[in-house]
């Protein structure tokens, strides 16, 4: 099983079925506010929705292909975080993440990003690493330039978002380019 320390406050653990309840209830207290950004909140309405996503993911961890954490700040659980769809051919992956509207600017994400990259990087060997965020979630966009990812282009309309297409940045990083190797 998967865990990974980030520091006094955070750490991250691979998704598993008992967490089921927890984050059904993180995504439903949280609704609202993930679905300015993210296209699959519409789709977890149920408990049952959320142990069938938690059952793919962790087929896709078997795979080898998909890393789903669920981000545990202060004892509770406070979003999740994914290094997915992984190309070990390739040497590369995709960074995807969401908090609880009540943990953003605590610097979570960041620090849970920055010990993933490292993994990612460091332990399990990969080359490079992208991330999208719609083009007006600044929010998302800074946790990706903090880290110093380095924006490679825009995807015009390439995201449905319930009524409306978004633009989406597309950042990447390369082994070489990440600071603490």
């Amino acid at each position: 099983m998967f865990f990974l320390q980030v520091d006094e406050e955070i750490s991250l653990k691979l998704i598993e079925k008992r967490d089921a309840q927890l984050l059904f209830q993180l995504t439903e207290y949280s609704r609202d506010h993930l679905r300015n950004w993210l296209g699959w909140v519409d789709y977890s309405r149920t408990l049952k929705d959320t142990k069938n996503f938690i059952k793919l993911a962790l087929q896709k961890y078997a795979d080898h292909t998909d890393l789903v954490t669920l981000i545990w700040y202060r004892g509770i659980p406070a979003g999740s975080l994914a290094l997915y769809d992984i190309k070990w051919n390739n040497f590369s992956g995709n960074i995807g993440y969401w908090l609880g509207k009540d943990f953003e600017g605590k610097g979570v994400m960041t620090r849970s990003c920055n010990a993933m990259v490292e993994y990612a990087f460091g332990t399990l060997g990969l080359n490079r690493l992208e991330l999208k965020a719609a083009l007006d979630n600044k929010r998302s966009r800074s946790v990706a330039e903090r880290l110093g990812f380095r924006q490679e282009g825009e995807l015009r309309q390439a995201e449905w978002l319930y009524d409306h297409f978004v633009d989406v940045a597309v950042y990447g990083m390369v082994a070489g380019d990440w600071p603490e190797k």
